[in-house]
């Protein structure tokens, strides 16, 4: 009895152990594709976003899955040799300068100008489409045959600023890499706190890890002044009403740099550049589109204040541009930090690059009808209020006395420059008379 008793229980516990062993199998299972469908609905819905993004968004995040190949790109003995020998000066006491954004408009200009008077200069670019990325290509090879060599890849990347750093002790950083625009931004915000907030960010980590520290000259842009009445503006003046997103990450470019400077001991230099053109400028700009649809016969659209009044602006020739990037440049102090830990108080700095005389958007068009012999065909309209301001005109005063800056091209003799530029560069014959000259009577076709 006791024995059949025994066996009872034994059959019941097995019986018991198989319903266990079946329930966690089942739960198990369960598990199993429970955690599968996740995985599925994660990459659906990875994938239904990546096709939906922009292609500025979608590059970025494919650079970054395939950080691995890129990382392959950036080191070997040939890059490696590239990278130095390119940032390497050839004048004693020279300096060894990483130029961001090298294959933009001022980027591209500013290093010649190192590189003509015998600094080391290394570009970072990462040729993005918000123009025509041929321009930018173009400006490199104009780079490459003075043996300057800029560096494919984005400010955001630690890995590959820690690895510059690391190959070259550079003595200075002239950061122009950013999201430019003010209407762009209406359709593409995200870009201009990747560039010009996390990528500013970005290369301030970089930098106070540095041994040693570099000084810093970066862009900031006349922007920044945003609803600003007060004529000529100056760097006292207040900035804390900006018009437009892209002023708003420059403003706030401006307060990162001081937290940098104040824990780190960075030494920073803010340029706010004014209304930059000239020859191998940007296409998004309004005296280059102007002179495009004039040539070809379009209509351009001006426009003016609410009030009826000229919109203006102090537009400043690349040359003069170039000139205050290096003479803050040449009067920037050590940065005082070592190791990621600040030694001392270290030098910050704010300056206005402008031309002081702002000539209205219809003036500018006067001048471009004389010197392509056409006249416009104009559509004057009110201003939007997407982020426009009506004037600039910009102190320079501070630049005058720290480092000498003069601006010495006037709007007539710097558009008659980048006039020869661009039929020169996009191929626009002459039928008759001078692309310099002012005659009414030249023509162009394309």
């Amino acid at each position: 009895m006791a024995m059949a008793d025994g066996k009872g229980k034994l059959e019941r516990y097995n019986s018991y152990i198989r319903k266990m062993n079946s329930s966690k199998a089942l739960a198990a299972s369960s598990k199993l594709l429970f955690r599968a469908s996740i995985l599925i609905a994660l990459f659906l819905v990875f994938f239904l976003t990546l096709t939906s993004y922009p292609t500025e968004v979608r590059r970025r995040l494919s650079s970054t899955s395939s950080f691995g190949a890129a990382s392959a790109r950036w080191g070997g003995p040939l890059w490696e040799k590239q990278v130095r020998h390119s940032s390497t000066p050839r004048r004693p006491n020279g300096f060894s300068v990483l130029v961001t954004g090298a294959a933009g408009f001022v980027g591209s200009h500013s290093s010649l100008a190192l590189k003509k008077r015998g600094d080391g200069v290394l570009g970072l670019d990462n040729f993005n489409d918000y123009y025509d990325p041929s321009l930018k290509r173009a400006r490199q090879a104009l780079l490459a045959k003075q043996s300057i060599f800029i560096v494919d890849g984005d400010i955001n990347n630690a890995y590959l600023l820690a690895k510059l750093f690391d190959v070259v002790p550079f003595s200075h950083v002239l950061h122009l890499a950013a999201q430019a625009g003010v209407r762009y931004a209406l359709q593409n915000p995200s870009s201009y706190v990747h560039s010009n907030v996390a990528g500013l960010v970005s290369l301030f980590e970089a930098s106070r890890q540095a041994s040693p520290q570099p000084a810093i000259v970066w862009a900031s842009s006349s922007s920044v002044y945003g609803l600003n009445e007060k004529a000529p503006f100056s760097e006292v003046d207040r900035t804390d009403r900006p018009a437009s997103l892209y002023a708003a990450t420059k403003k706030s470019g401006e307060a990162i740099a001081h937290a940098y400077n104040h824990i780190y001991g960075l030494s920073l230099t803010a340029l706010r550049f004014f209304t930059v053109y000239g020859p191998w400028g940007r296409p998004d700009m309004a005296y280059f589109s102007f002179t495009k649809d004039i040539l070809q016969g379009k209509a351009i659209t001006i426009f003016e204040r609410a009030d009826g009044q000229d919109v203006a602006r102090d537009f400043t020739y690349i040359d003069d541009i170039v000139r205050g990037c290096i003479g803050a440049l040449d009067t920037a102090q050590r940065s005082t930090g070592s190791g990621g830990r600040k030694r001392g108080p270290a030098q910050l700095r704010v300056y206005n690059l402008g031309n002081t005389s702002p000539v209205t958007v219809k003036g500018l068009v006067g001048i471009l009808e004389g010197l392509l012999g056409l006249t416009a065909k104009k559509n004057v309209v009110r201003m939007p209020g997407n982020g426009d301001v009506p004037f600039t005109h910009a102190n320079v005063s501070s630049s005058v006395r720290d480092f000498g800056y003069r601006p010495t091209t006037d709007l007539a003799t710097g558009l008659r420059k980048f006039v020869k530029w661009y039929v020169n560069y996009y191929g626009i014959k002459i039928t008759k008379g001078d692309a310099a000259s002012s005659s009414s009577s030249s023509r162009y076709s394309s």
